[in-house]
């Protein structure tokens, strides 16, 4: 591709991802849906403006390692501990059930193999926690009880999926699924997890020190995107996929992570806000690469609409996609319509389920139809999910008190 050429798709990409996830925003609906919808518009299935080359999916890859990042910088461990045994319970339920389910489904039903079934399944673990603070937030929820529950679940969600996703990362890697590669992965991730954040905190501590020494306003973003490259590459190096390493990263880093066993560096809340801070435009930059790719990696030309099997497949994966998350809300000691709503905030899938769909289609598991369904599926979890969440808080709002 020619130099010009490249830079009008670059233009396209980042003019259209703004105006339609601002009109989004503007209209209550997460923004991640009007960047995917720029991708449909500008891509293979409507206008053919732009279509998508190795450039822009290296681009891509570039903006699920700093999202993770964010995800991993935002994350509280202390909401897990503080949400306690409730949380943990919603987090394994909505867990282990979307992925059991979603995998028989797939499966059994409509007799896909077990490779294309484990992705399925995976992408229905996911929980966007994002979506689920940003809905709460606007219904001033995020410090009740139910509130405080679905926050620690979803954290927790956000970690499991992680550590899932090294391992179908090894599955479409070998192109099969083997027990010992399973247990050789884990192994590694648990490595990682255990020696990147005191690597990143101490290399973060060294970062402080020549912040305060040099006046230079590029110094932080240029070094805590390199430090984050080289965590993505390190992760590539064990067997996981690089964006585990943006995440370990994010944790390390964020304001709200420590080091146990006196291996702790003391925290400077101020220095993380200030990474947070220098580090929104560079993420807010690349992120929406990533979701109007995943709408140009979509050709709705090339799908059958009078296809039973897509119609059958979608609905099906929707269903399972919106019970199973209600399962472990259901088995809390929490009044009825409080467990309802814990298990309405944990649908929505949002960014983290479109990782998993565009991982199953860069490694080829999914055909056309396949990944586009499950598109359809994400879109509706996170578009439709904190609408219907708003409104069952105007109905039965006398019966969740704060307390």
């Amino acid at each position: 591709m020619e130099a010009h050429t490249f830079l009008l798709y670059f233009l396209a990409i980042l003019v259209s991802a703004r105006i339609l996830g601002e009109i989004a925003a503007a209209t209550g609906v997460p923004s991640v849906i009007g960047e995917l919808l720029a991708g449909i518009i500008i891509g293979p299935s409507l206008l053919g403006w732009v279509e998508p080359n190795d450039v822009i999916y290296i681009l891509a890859e570039i903006g699920i390692i700093l999202l993770l990042f964010e995800v991993g910088l935002e994350t509280d461990p202390g909401k897990i501990l503080g949400a306690g045994r409730k949380a943990i319970v919603v987090a394994f339920g909505g867990f282990i059930a979307p992925l059991i389910v979603g995998f028989v489904t797939a499966h059994y039903i409509f007799n896909l193999s077990s490779l294309v079934s484990l992705f399925i399944g995976g992408a229905l673990t996911a929980t966007s926690i994002g979506i689920t603070v940003r809905t709460l937030t606007d219904l001033h929820r995020q410090n009740s009880v139910e509130g405080q529950i679905t926050l620690g679940a979803a954290v927790l969600d956000d970690i499991l999926g992680v550590v899932l996703l090294a391992l179908l990362y090894e599955f479409s890697v070998t192109g099969e699924i083997n027990l010992i590669n399973t247990s050789k992965v884990l192994g590694f991730v648990l490595l990682f997890f255990m020696m990147a954040p005191v690597i990143a905190k101490l290399m973060s501590h060294g970062i402080n020190r020549l912040d305060q020494r040099i006046d230079n306003p590029g110094l932080i973003p240029v070094t805590i995107v390199s430090l984050v490259l080289f965590f993505a590459w390190l992760a590539h190096w064990i067997g996981a996929p690089e964006l585990l390493g943006g995440f370990a990263a994010g944790i390390a880093l964020s304001r709200r992570f420590f080091l146990p066993y006196g291996l702790a560096i003391k925290a400077d809340h101020k220095f993380s806000a200030k990474i947070e801070q220098q580090m929104k435009p560079i993420i807010q930059l690349f992120t929406p690469i990533f979701f109007v790719t995943v709408g140009l990696s979509l050709d709705l030309r090339e799908v059958n609409w009078a296809s039973p099997f897509f119609w059958w497949f979608s609905l099906t994966m929707l269903i399972v996609a919106i019970i199973t998350k209600f399962t472990g809300a259901l088995f809390i000691s929490e009044p009825f319509p409080r467990r309802v709503v814990v298990g309405m905030a944990m649908v929505p899938r949002g960014e983290i389920g479109l990782i998993f769909a565009g991982l199953g289609a860069t490694a080829g598991v999914f055909t056309k139809e396949i990944y586009t369904a499950l598109i359809m599926v994400i879109a509706y979890t996170t578009l439709l999910s904190p609408l219907w969440l708003k409104m069952y808080y105007r109905l039965f709002h006398r019966y969740l008190p704060d307390e």
